[in-house]
């Protein structure tokens, strides 16, 4: 899960605010900035660049409901155009109305890639839709959804119903525990991964499991031949794509020997996001047509976002960003991590 702030007011006079999130009690409004250039551009006076560095929401809403786990503020809102919109930690996690886009996006290129696959590790993914999305491939007999947080997994368990169905199939597993403990403590291998993790800021626990040594030494080992990982590499955009996406790339292009980064704009997250492909095998040669063909015969039901197209068009980065993405050479370690903005639970306390 990413991803984007919403708890900050600005009264700038010229700094454009898209999303408003009002309630009968509060205001919160937002610049939507998560990437350093547009703060870069604000006054250099830290507090009003305090107030002033991140955020989006739409419309007159209502809270729905709230909750506090061991790891973070949980919140629930109605956010107009937007619909439901899951909030951890004041950050935007997913939105009714276009979290297909992104739950599409983590899943089903790398298991359309895969010739048969069967087994899928989930990191995080409390909320339940990449499980969902993963659970609709009729060749997949296990999915395991490893996530820290229980009461984040109850919560959305609870709430938010698109993804009861998914919660109940005898095919899904939830362990509540550390991916990282897990997948170290586990000798068993997986035809997918998928790092549907929070994003890297500083003082949060997932920041290292977006490092080379993570993916080299935990990763990699749990992987089948022919084994893809993806994870989600945070924002993609022209003006946001070196905060720490480039990074990731790199560095999975440093630890496997073939690599594919792909793109999509996330209406709700106000910016383009990114995810990665990872094998030591390659990935096949198949043609917009035969990707139609493989998803009218492996997934149930219509996907809203991807078809042979849209996955072409995503894999499409833009010149800017493959020229940034090949010429990156930062490889991300715990001890030279690149954040983007916001930070965690042990830079609260």
């Amino acid at each position: 899960m990413a991803k984007v702030s919403i708890n900050c007011t600005t009264e700038h006079p010229f700094f454009f605010c898209p999303f408003a999130l009002v309630s009968c009690e509060s205001i919160f409004v937002g610049c939507f900035t998560q990437n350093s250039y547009f703060s870069n551009l604000l006054p250099t006076k830290e507090p009003f660049k305090s107030r002033c560095q991140e955020k989006l929401i739409v419309g007159t809403s209502r809270i729905l409901h709230t909750g506090v786990s061991e790891f973070q503020n949980i919140e629930l809102v109605e956010s107009g155009p937007f619909g439901k919109v899951l909030i951890l930690d004041g950050k935007l996690q997913s939105a009714e109305a276009d979290e297909f886009v992104y739950h599409e996006s983590i899943v089903h290129p790398a298991l359309l890639y895969h010739s048969n696959p069967k087994s899928v590790f989930i990191m995080g993914g409390g909320e339940g839709s990449t499980a969902r999305e993963a659970l609709r491939h009729r060749s997949v007999e296990r999915v395991i959804m490893c996530d820290i947080d229980e009461e984040v997994v109850e919560f959305c368990r609870k709430h938010l119903t698109v993804n009861g169905e998914a919660f109940r199939s005898d095919r899904l597993e939830l362990i509540i525990n550390c991916a990282r403990a897990e997948l170290v403590k586990t000798t068993e291998k997986f035809d997918i991964l998928i790092g549907d993790l929070a994003d890297p800021v500083e003082g949060g626990p997932c920041y290292k499991l977006y490092t080379k040594s993570f993916y080299e030494r935990v990763l990699k080992p749990r992987l089948k031949d022919g084994g893809i990982l993806v994870t989600q590499g945070g924002p993609a955009g022209i003006l946001s794509h070196t905060e720490v996406y480039s990074s990731i790339y790199n560095t999975l292009r440093k630890t496997f020997k073939y690599v594919i980064p792909y793109a999509a704009h996330v209406p709700s997250y106000a910016d383009t996001w990114g995810w990665i492909m990872a094998s030591d095998q390659p990935f096949p040669k198949i043609s917009a047509e035969e990707t139609d063909s493989r998803i009218k015969h492996r997934i149930d039901g219509e996907l809203k976002f991807l078809d042979g197209e849209a996955l072409f068009a995503s894999i499409a980065l833009n010149k800017h960003v493959r020229k940034s993405l090949a010429a990156e050479r930062h490889v991300y370690t715990e001890e030279s991590a690149r954040f983007i903005h916001g930070h965690g639970t042990a830079l609260k306390n």
